[in-house]
Formats: C-alpha cells, sequence, structure tokens
C-alpha cells in the first residue's frame, strides 16, 4: 500500500499537481511510542523494554521483559493508573530497579516521584527501596520509616550483586545523602553526606564515592571531592567554570569524563586526570554543546554528537574497537542516526537503535559471534518513514546579529509550490531544544502539507549556559523577536507562503503562539495555544514547601517577580491586539499549567471580542492521553488550520 501511494504522488507531482500528500492515517500518530527505554540484561540473556499496552481509553506503560533470542515475554511489571516506569536498570542478571514517575500529561516527560522500587524479571520478588511510602509499603518500613525526600539513582554495582546507590535528596533541609541499598532485603548503608542540596555523586567503577557536584545560588558549578586520606569532602576552589560536572570515571579509576564550560560557552566534554587534574578536551562545538555521548565496551565514552544541525558522529579515536564497529555498522542505515545502548558483560551482545528525522527509530539486536544484527522493535510501528518528510537544518541570523538554528519540515511538493506554513515554538521554553530526530507534532502537520518552522530562540538549552540565560526574562521581548525574525527568513527563502501563516505550540509555545499572534497580527493568520500558560502572575504563586521554593526560585529567574512587568508580558494582557482566529486547548486536571490560565486567556479574548474556539478535556493533563481526546484534537486542529490557511495546497 506504502509504495502504490508512493508511485502516484510521483505521477501526480510529474504532471504538476499542485500538491501531493501522503494519505498517513490521523491514527499512526495518536499512539506515540509504543516501545521505549530498552535495557539489556547484563548476562545478555533478556531486554527489558516500556511497553504502551491499551488500558481502556488509554495505552498505559508496562516495563515488559523477554527472553533472548527467542523474544519469549517472561514477565512484566505493572504500575498504578498515572504511575510509571520513569526509568530502570538491571542491578543483577535477574532483578531490575525501577525508579517511579508520575504522568502529568503527554506534553511533559513522566515525572520521578522520588521513589525506587525493585523486582525480579518475572515480576516476583518486589521491594520498595526507598520514598514517602516506605512504612506502609517496605519489608524494612519499620526499620528506616518513610524518607521525606527525593531518591535518585546515580548507579549500579559493577559486580552485578544486586545493589544500587542511591542519593537522597530532603524534602525540607541542605543536606544530600548517598546510600548503597541491597535490593534483594531492601537494606541501606549511609556513604556519604554533604551539608548541601541537590548534590549529585559519581562513583568510581568499584562503587566508591569520588565527588559530588551541582549549582550554588548564582548558578555556579560546585564540586566536591572526597579525599581518601581525610575521608573528608573537600569543595573544590572556584575556578570560574559555569559548568564542571564529572560524570563517568574509566575502569582503573584513574581518569573521568566531566561537562565542562569555563565561560558560559557551549559545553564540552573533557577527559581529566584524577591525580593530576590534566585535562583532555574530548569534543566541543563552538555552536552547540555535546550530547549522545555513546558507550561500548570500554567504561568511558568512545563518541559524542553536537546538539545543533543534523547529528554527526565523532570518534575520539577512530580506531579504537568500539569506533569501528559503530561505523561498520552505521553503514548499513544511511542516512540515520545510530546509537548504542547497552552491551553485555562478555562483550558479545550490543544493544543498538536507528532514527532519523523520517523514522522514531527501532531497535536493534547485534551478535559479534555471527556478526549479525536482528531487528527486536520499531518505537512507532505504524509510521511508514518512506511517507514522513525531510526535516532540513537552517541557520539565520536575528535581527541583532546573534546566529539562530533550528529546523523545517518539508513535506513533498512540486517545485513552483508555496506551502502554507505552522510556527512551532517548543515548551519550556528553558532546558528544552528542537532536535533533527523523529518530531510527531511537525511529521503530522506535514503529512497535512504544512511546512513546519522550529526555531532554538536564545533561552533554548543546547548551545551553553549564556546562550539559554540569554532568553530570561525575555519571554515577551527578544524570543518573540527571534520566532518573528525565523519566520520572515522562512517566507524569504521562497517555498512558503507568507500569506498563510499559523502559531501553534504546547505549554510555552502555547504563550509564545498567543504573543506571536499579537506582536504581528498581520503576519500570523491563526494560532493555537495547546495546554499553554497565559498569565505569567499565576507562576508566581506563594512557596509552600521547599519543592515550592525550588519552582518560585526558577520562576522569578526566568520572568521576574515583579507584578507589573509580570502584567506587562502576560498573553492576557495583549489579547485585545490579537485579530486572527485562536484555537485555545487545555485539560482541566492540568498541574503543570492549571486550566486557569486557558481560561484567563479565552475571558480576555472574549473581552475583545474575539472569542476563540474552544476544546477542554476536565480528566487530562500537561497534554492528552486518551486515544479518543488526541484523535478530537488532532481532528480539530486540522480542521481549524484549513479553516484558516487553508489545505496543503499553493497560493495562486
Amino acid at each position: 500500500m506504502h509504495l502504490r501511494s508512493a508511485v502516484l504522488c510521483a505521477l501526480l507531482l510529474s504532471s504538476r499537481a499542485i500538491f501531493c500528500a501522503p494519505a498517513v492515517p490521523l491514527a499512526a500518530f495518536v499512539q506515540e511510542d509504543q516501545y521505549s527505554q530498552p535495557r539489556l540484561s547484563p548476562d545478555g540473556k533478556h531486554i527489558a523494554i516500556t511497553a504502551r499496552v491499551a488500558s481502556n481509553d488509554r495505552f498505559v506503560p508496562v516495563v515488559v521483559v523477554y527472553h533472548l533470542p527467542d523474544m519469549k515475554q517472561t514477565g512484566a511489571i505493572r504500575f498504578p493508573l498515572f504511575e510509571v516506569p520513569a526509568h530502570y536498570h538491571w542491578v543483577s542478571p535477574t532483578r531490575l530497579a525501577i525508579a517511579k514517575g508520575r504522568e502529568f500529561g503527554s506534553r511533559e516527560g513522566p515525572m520521578a516521584t522520588g521513589e525506587v522500587v525493585a523486582a525480579e524479571f518475572d515480576g516476583s520478588k518486589s521491594q520498595y527501596l526507598f520514598g514517602y511510602n516506605m512504612f506502609r509499603s517496605s519489608s524494612r518500613g519499620d526499620r528506616y520509616g518513610d524518607d521525606y525526600a527525593y531518591g535518585q539513582i546515580e548507579a549500579t554495582s559493577r559486580k552485578r550483586d544486586g545493589h544500587l546507590f542511591l542519593t537522597s535528596h530532603a524534602w525540607e533541609g541542605n543536606h544530600s545523602l548517598l546510600y548503597d541499598i541491597d535490593s534483594a532485603k531492601a537494606t541501606r548503608k549511609l556513604l556519604a553526606d554533604l551539608p548541601m542540596p541537590d548534590l549529585g555523586f559519581v562513583l568510581q567503577q568499584d562503587g566508591a564515592p569520588r565527588f559530588a557536584s551541582g549549582v550554588d545560588d548564582q548558578s555556579n558549578a560546585v564540586v566536591f571531592r572526597l579525599d581518601d586520606a581525610s575521608g573528608r569532602w573537600n569543595r573544590l576552589p572556584a575556578t570560574g567554570a559555569r559548568r564542571y560536572e564529572p560524570f563517568q570515571f574509566s575502569s582503573d579509576g584513574r581518569d573521568f569524563v566531566a561537562r565542562y564550560s569555563e565561560k558560559g560557552e557551549p559545553d564540552q566534554l573533557v577527559r581529566e586526570d584524577l591525580a593530576t587534574g590534566k585535562r583532555t578536551v574530548l569534543f566541543e562545538d563552538p555552536l552547540g554543546d555535546y550530547t549522545g555521548e555513546m558507550y561500548g565496551t570500554s567504561a568511558l565514552p568512545f563518541a559524542a554528537y553536537s546538539s545543533v544541525g543534523i547529528p554527526r558522529v565523532r570518534y575520539f579515536d577512530a580506531n579504537g574497537t568500539d569506533a569501528v564497529l559503530h561505523k561498520q555498522l552505521s553503514a548499513q542505515f544511511p542516512g540515520q542516526h545510530l546509537n548504542f545502548i547497552d552491551v553485555s558483560d562478555d562483550k558479545n551482545l550490543i544493544l543498538f537503535s536507528v532514527i532519523s528525522d523520517r523514522d522514531p527509530g527501532s531497535y536493534y539486536l547485534f551478535d559479534r559471534s555471527t556478526m549479525k544484527a536482528e531487528m527486536l522493535f520499531s518505537a512507532m510501528e505504524s509510521i511508514d518513514p518512506a511517507q514522513m518528510a525531510e526535516r532540513r537544518a537552517i541557520s539565520f541570523k536575528a535581527r541583532d546579529g546573534l546566529e539562530l538554528h533550528g529546523y523545517l519540515t518539508m513535506p513533498t511538493h512540486a517545485k513552483d509550490t508555496r506551502l502554507p506554513l505552522v510556527v512551532l515554538p517548543h515548551g519550556g521554553p528553558h532546558g528544552i531544544y528542537d532536535h533533527w530526530f523523529f518530531d510527531p507534532d511537525a511529521q503530522f502537520l506535514a503529512s497535512r502539507g504544512y511546512a513546519v518552522l522550529q526555531v532554538n530562540f536564545r533561552g533554548s538549552e543546547g548551545r551553553g549556559v549564556n546562550f539559554k540565560e540569554s532568553g530570561y526574562r525575555q519571554w515577551a521581548g527578544k524570543i518573540m523577536d527571534d520566532l518573528i525574525d525565523a519566520t520572515r527568513w522562512t517566507i524569504g527563502q521562497g517555498e512558503v507562503d507568507g500569506n498563510r501563516v499559523c502559531a501553534y505550540g504546547a505549554s510555552f509555545g502555547g504563550y509564545a503562539s498567543m504573543m506571536l499572534a499579537a506582536r504581528e497580527p498581520d503576519l500570523y493568520k491563526c494560532a493555537v495555544g495547546y495546554v499553554g500558560v497565559y498569565d505569567l502572575k499565576l507562576l508566581a504563586k506563594p512557596a509552600n514547601n521547599r519543592h515550592d521554593e525550588v519552582r518560585a526560585s526558577f520562576v522569578r529567574k526566568y520572568v521576574g517577580n515583579d507584578p507589573a512587568e509580570l502584567t506587562r508580558n502576560s498573553a492576557t494582557t495583549h489579547a485585545a491586539r490579537i485579530k486572527s482566529p485562536v484555537l485555545l486547548v487545555h485539560g482541566g486536571a492540568d498541574k503543570i499549567a492549571p486550566v486557569e490560565h486557558a481560561e484567563a486567556m479565552r475571558a480576555a479574548l472574549i473581552a475583545a471580542g474575539r472569542p476563540p474556539e474552544w476544546f477542554l478535556a476536565p480528566t487530562e493533563g500537561h497534554g492528552f492521553y486518551d486515544t479518543a481526546n488526541r484523535t478530537a484534537f488532532y481532528q480539530k486542529l486540522e480542521a481549524f488550520l484549513e479553516k484558516n490557511i487553508g489545505k496543503g495546497t499553493a497560493a495562486k
């Protein structure tokens, strides 16, 4: 069926048809990832993967374990509704430690609750290891009581003896604790106690803690190092580095790698000698942070790539064993990115993924003894990559001369066709960035004939601390300038129709869509806000506990705390300037962007005489999970775009 559609499309294009869109069913985009987070057991006999299993009107994540190589299911670990496996690790050849998370909406990754549980691969011998339900849920609850803290798995024992290392971050107080926990007995041993909150610990391969790192109130790097002679944790002298985060030791413990940025420029990946402090730069890019560090048979990474543009893997030793194998395997998947995920302890089996701009990804198992790779799963089985659109890496100069980067997803179209454009600002806006890999929203819109523009405006992650901080308190200012400049640059390239442009985004992207329509009412012909934040005063709620205070401190950095400034920069304030049609979509149970945001925006538009289209799903959170609601939203989005900027056809 896919081949016939492609041939028909080619014939139509050759006869100079205005537009030909592949008939990709909406259901293909509604399901999201069916499989994710695969982890290979240390002995290579099992693989654990998160599978989305149908349950009533939604798909719920379940950790499913398969035996290798026959792929026979041997177990499944389920959680109550809205509780999910945030991430997990094999702590022995048969046992998994799982950090629990909670779903607040499809537009927000599962938020770890700080609870950690463990179970055998068949679901037996489960133990509650850490968390606020310790007293009631753990076999050691009487001994330890509830943990009024957030637990984070730092590492697992290289002995594969069921032990894991966990950092405890107290809800109240200023201490960071490191425990060695026996996942079978649920017993724990305190390894470190530092009088500073929110530190992460780095352990050597033998399980000995060596570093603890974090940031101070001014967002400068703070690093502690354990001195063996005295047994004391010493804070390293301030070097002025904006970011310095050791995170992985070599097998012999003599070297480690760290994320490093001296003055806030894009992060480097450096290798450092523990004894001498000598640093070697493994990866640097003047445009973007290193990312995607890749591990093989060694404890240290052998490759990485830049966060900017189309990923190009850079090997630290091109003749190394892992690099040579990676190049050989990558040659079998031209135009795609291949990533090593896990290697069995005997180095014989390698679990890897293959993904691209058009392909949401597939997982393979490579056997060195046979030199063969077998596909295990596809992330979104309903997606045919041949029907997806190209994602082009773009760059341009903003009005103040700053070079910006992003992506333009372009459907197949006739040479003289100008497509309608959807500008898709990402959420966050800080700590997040758009990348080249498969994007469900962009591909859905492209499958309906729309060009899709995504830009990493200032404030985005991926280009260093300074670039991110340059977007602080610029939500309504320079960030909007960047998006407008990106829109005009794209129109100027001649492939999109400047008279048919719409803005659509989720969370901060919803705010941005409203502000763009207010700032440039003649440029943006419609605006869609999905689970958006619109009244900035609602972000600055009083803090009731330490968690709220941490959140409030970030809000103050991002948007300030002056009531007049918050009012001035709120989308609700500028509703009267919006001339174009608006669609507001929200979840009634949204805890990230409470529904009051959407209600305030709706009321402001009504007061301005521009009542928006409205879609409220009362039981949904920050993004919809229920299949019916997701389907209804995409249908409403498609109809709204068609009504206001036309179908995917050329301007006449």
